[in-house]
């Protein structure tokens, strides 16, 4: 085990974990942070999608020794009230239906709203197609982040 300080959504942690250990682990289970969601484990699927510097990153193949001093974002730290623009968007068209894979859809919408704030349609499938909805409600998540980038 070795000892890490971690920041997290503007917050010092401290915690234990094998340095092999997946960010998502030590965020789930050392530091409570359920927001970020286990699906594949592979970084295939994109349940588990944070922010790394603002960089949308799978947290789930992730090591806890990698990530050093760099600012970690989670969905619970993107806005205190869930009015960050993508959730409200989220909200207003009515995007999650099971809500598993809301996190990392929200988390990888706004990196990418980030690096570009006014996108095609085409560039919203591309930059969202590494997400996978087992509920197949892609149509309004494409609905969602247009809204957001308005």
């Amino acid at each position: 085990m070795a000892k890490y300080t971690l920041q997290i959504n503007g917050k010092r942690y401290q915690t234990e974990a094998d340095p092999d250990t997946p960010l998502l682990w030590v965020l789930r289970d050392n530091l409570g942070l359920v927001g970020t969601k286990f699906g594949c484990g592979i970084a295939q699927c994109g349940a588990c999608t944070i922010h790394l510097n603002g960089e949308a990153t799978r947290a789930c193949v992730l090591p806890v020794s990698s990530v050093g001093s760099a600012k970690v974002t989670t969905i619970e730290g993107l806005s205190a009230n869930g009015d960050h623009p993508v959730q409200k968007a989220w909200e207003a068209v009515d995007a999650p239906q099971c809500g598993y894979c809301q996190a990392g859809q929200i988390m990888t919408a706004v990196a990418f709203l980030k690096r570009t704030p006014k996108p095609t349609t085409e560039q919203i499938e591309t930059a969202m197609s590494g997400n996978i909805c087992r509920c197949g409600t892609y149509h309004r998540i494409r609905e969602a982040v247009a809204l957001a980038a308005k």
